[in-house]
C-alpha cells in the first residue's frame, strides 16, 4: 500500500487553491469522512481536534472537515486560530484520536491546506496518507454513524492557554528575558495571538508585527518568507532580536541585532552546540535535508557530531529522529523539531532555544547566531505547468553535465516542490561564479521546457 502513489497529499498534506480542487468544501467533506472512519476504533466517543490559521476559506474547510467528522461519529474539539504545534500538542494532551490543521503554512492566502496528526501528535506516514485516499474513493453510505451515533463539535475554551503554558515551559526556569528587545512578525497568521504573548509574560520588551490579521494579508509582505520587513523592523526598533514566522508558525527566521539573518541551518548548528555541551543532544548528531548546506555537515563534524540527511520536508526529518534517537532537526528554511518539546515544528519554541543561549552567554545575537561560514549555494525556483520539466531528456542531460562541472566540492539538487507546481534548483561549491552559472543555466533551460508545455 505504501507504494502506491497520492494523489491529493504533497509532503505537507493536501494543499492547493481555495475552493479549487482539491481544496473544496466536497473533498474536505470527504476526508472527515473517510479518515474519521480510519481512526475509529472500538465502541468508546472518538475525538478530533481542529486548529486553523487566519485564512478566510478557513472557515468553509473547517465547516466541510466538522461535518465529515460529525457524519462518522467523532466529536469535534474547535481550537480556532493557534499554531501547527499547538494543535499537535492538543491531540495528544486531550487523549483525542487525531488532530487536524487547516492551513497552507507560508503560501499567500488563495491557498490552502489539510494536514493530519494522529495520537500521538505526530504527522500521519506517506502509507496511512494513502489509505486514507483509498477510502475517500470507496462508497462510505453503509458506514457512516446511525443517527443516534453522530458526533457533536464544542470549541476549547482555553485552548490558547495550553499552548503559550506550553511554550512559556521550554524557557528554563533560572532563565527570564528581561532587559531583551524582541521583535515578533507573525506573518497575520496562526500565532498572531499566542507569541506575542508567551514573550511577555517572559519578561522580554516586545514589538508585535504581523498581529492583524483580515483574512486576507496572511504572509503578505511578512513573515519568515519575506525578510526585508523583519530586518527593517529590529533596526527602527533598534531591537536585540527578530523573530518571523509563517502563516502557521511552524517555521522561522531570525534576525539579529544587525539586521543579519539567520536561517534554519545556523540555528540547527546553536542548538545542537548548546545542547551537546550540556548533555542535552540525544543520538550523537541531527537530523537535516539534503537542502542545508555543506558547511553545517563540516562544523558539525568538527564538533564529532553527524548529519544525517533527508527528503524535503519536516515529516522525514521527523520520522528519521524517530529512527535513530535523535532529538534536533530541521530544514535550512527554519522548520525546526525540537522533539523534547514537541512533535512537529514548533518556531516559537525554537527562538526560546535560542534567546537562551543569549540570556545564558550574555552576548548579542550577532556574535552567538552566526556559527559557521556557510559554502556558496544559490535556489532558484521555475514555475510550470502540466509536465515537469525534470521528465525532459535535455533536462536530465543538462543536470548530468552540471554534476560533472561541480564535480566533488559541490552538491547539485534538482526537485520538484511538494507544495506547489515549481521546479526547485539549488547548487553550491567552494566557487560562487560557478554555482551561479550552473543554477542559471538549468533554470533557463527548465523554463523554455516548460514554455513548450
Amino acid at each position: 500500500m505504501a507504494s502506491t502513489p497520492r494523489r491529493l497529499f504533497g509532503t505537507d498534506g493536501i494543499r492547493g487553491t481555495a475552493n479549487t480542487a482539491p481544496m473544496t468544501a466536497d473533498i474536505a467533506l470527504r476526508l472527515g469522512q473517510a479518515a474519521g472512519l480510519m481512526f475509529s476504533r472500538g465502541n468508546h466517543r472518538h475525538r478530533v481536534v481542529i486548529g486553523k490559521d487566519t485564512r478566510l476559506s478557513g472557515y468553509m474547510i473547517e465547516s466541510a472537515l466538522t461535518a465529515g467528522f460529525i457524519g462518522a461519529g467523532m466529536d469535534v474539539l474547535l481550537a480556532g486560530p493557534l499554531p501547527t504545534p499547538a494543535i499537535a500538542l492538543l491531540t495528544r494532551s486531550m487523549r483525542a484520536n487525531l488532530g487536524v490543521v487547516v492551513s497552507a503554512s507560508h503560501n499567500p492566502f488563495e491557498d490552502n491546506g489539510i494536514k493530519l496528526f494522529g495520537p500521538d501528535g505526530f504527522k500521519l506516514s506517506d502509507a496511512l496518507e494513502v489509505e486514507i485516499e483509498a477510502l475517500m474513493a470507496a462508497d462510505l453510505s453503509t458506514r457512516l454513524a446511525h443517527p443516534a451515533a453522530l458526533g457533536r463539535a464544542m470549541r476549547i475554551a482555553d485552548a490558547a492557554g495550553r499552548y503559550i503554558e506550553a511554550a512559556k515551559s521550554t524557557l528554563p526556569s533560572r532563565l527570564q528575558l528581561d532587559g531583551l528587545k524582541i521583535v515578533i512578525d507573525c506573518a497575520q497568521g496562526a500565532a498572531y495571538r499566542v507569541a506575542p504573548t508567551v514573550l511577555r509574560e517572559l519578561g522580554a520588551e516586545v514589538v508585535a508585527v504581523g498581529v492583524e490579521p483580515d483574512g486576507f494579508n496572511i504572509n503578505q509582505g511578512c513573515g519568515s518568507t519575506a525578510p526585508d520587513f523583519i530586518r527593517a523592523q529590529v533596526l527602527e526598533h533598534k531591537a536585540d532580536l527578530g523573530i518571523a514566522l509563517d502563516g502557521d508558525a511552524d517555521r522561522l527566521l531570525l534576525v539579529d541585532e544587525r539586521g543579519a539573518l539567520v536561517d534554519g541551518d545556523q540555528l540547527l548548528s546553536l542548538i545542537a552546540r548548546s545542547w551537546a555541551q550540556t548533555g542535552r543532544l540525544k543520538g550523537g548528531g541531527v537530523v537535516a535535508t539534503v537542502m542545508s548546506n555543506l558547511g553545517l555537515e563540516r562544523f558539525l563534524a568538527a564538533q564529532n557530531l553527524s548529519l544525517d540527511r533527508t527528503q524535503v520536508g519536516d515529516r522525514y526529518v521527523v520520522e528519521q529522529m524517530r529512527a535513530t534517537g535523535k532529538n534536533l532537526g530541521g530544514e535550512q528554511s527554519g522548520h525546526m523539531v525540537l522533539s523534547d518539546f514537541s512533535t512537529t515544528g514548533d518556531g516559537l519554541v525554537t527562538a526560546l532555544q535560542v534567546l537562551a543561549v543569549l540570556v545564558d552567554q550574555r552576548r548579542p545575537a550577532s556574535e552567538v547566531c552566526q556559527v559557521f561560514v556557510p559554502l556558496p549555494q544559490y535556489l532558484r525556483s521555475v514555475r510550470f505547468t502540466g509536465r515537469n520539466p525534470l521528465e525532459d531528456p535535455r533536462m536530465q542531460d543538462a543536470r548530468d553535465a552540471a554534476t560533472r562541472r561541480l564535480h566533488s566540492t559541490g552538491r547539485l539538487l534538482i526537485r520538484a516542490s511538494g507544495t506547489e507546481p515549481l521546479l526547485r534548483v539549488m547548487a553550491e561549491a567552494e566557487d560562487a561564479a560557478l554555482v551561479h552559472e550552473v543554477v542559471t543555466d538549468l533554470c533557463d533551460l527548465a523554463t523554455l521546457i516548460a514554455a513548450e508545455g
